[in-house]
């Protein structure tokens, strides 16, 4: 309990740190779009791959397990979205881009502390916490919700491919994607992804930043910062659905 409560402690006073105005405004824009392309651009094609199967898998067995002769067959359509809007593309795929993110952010900042680089910076005078941390944040804010807004449209084109083996007309598949839409998912689903982009960056950020050790502690502060950035963000999952959904 007192090491959570120590690491709480320590999270809030680096994100002190973070949260301050840039020095140089000029270095700090081209760090953000540095790290747009790094957390975006290169993630853009493992969220294409996984939505498309993903809403394959999801049509075919929402079509299996709602085979019923008084069931009309557009409920299929109507299911794969919700599902892909709701849960799957802000959740989900989050929770897979802590892995791939996460990873890679407390490996990298965990990589300059045991190398001796960020003190280098303090030393100069840097606020190292904002000069690496804050433009991942603000990256990942921006990025996460296009790769969602994607992961969206991708996952329905990989439903309707799977609606072709499962006696899915596209006709009836495209009607289920269009009946009784709620444009508040959409908005409930980014809302979810920027808490979580900012989650994932920052947890992430803070078990790198603390790393102490060689190259064997970077590893264990990789591991760490995807575990625990996928719990908190689980646990923000339940908060925000409460809050805007129930």
């Amino acid at each position: 309990m007192h090491t959570i409560l120590k690491n709480i402690g320590q999270y809030f006073l680096m994100l002190r740190r973070v949260f301050s105005l840039p020095e140089k405004r000029s270095i700090f824009l081209k760090q953000i779009i540095l790290e747009i392309e790094k957390i975006g651009l290169n993630s853009l094609g493992i969220v294409i791959v996984i939505s498309l199967f993903v809403g394959a898998v999801v049509t075919i067995q929402t079509a299996f397990n709602l085979f019923n002769p008084f069931l009309p067959r557009y409920l299929v359509g109507l299911a794969t979205r919700d599902a892909l809007i709701l849960e799957f593309s802000p959740t989900l795929l989050c929770l897979i881009l802590a892995g791939k993110v996460g990873s890679n952010v407390a490996s990298e900042i965990g990589s300059m502390r045991v190398t001796e680089q960020i003190d280098a910076l303090e030393i100069m005078g840097v606020n190292s916490a904002n000069f690496l941390i804050l433009p991942k944040i603000i990256a990942a804010m921006f990025s996460f919700p296009f790769l969602v807004i994607i992961s969206m449209g991708i996952g329905m084109l990989g439903g309707w491919l799977g609606s072709m083996s499962v006696d899915v007309t596209t006709a009836d598949f495209l009607y289920g994607l269009k009946y009784g839409f709620v444009p508040f998912y959409v908005t409930y689903a980014l809302t979810k992804t920027v808490v979580f982009a900012f989650i994932i960056t920052s947890v992430s950020s803070f078990y790198g930043y603390y790393t102490k050790g060689g190259a064997l502690e970077v590893g264990v502060s990789s591991t760490k910062a995807v575990v625990y950035s996928s719990v908190v963000v689980l646990i923000f999952n339940f908060i925000l659905t409460q809050l805007l959904l129930a």
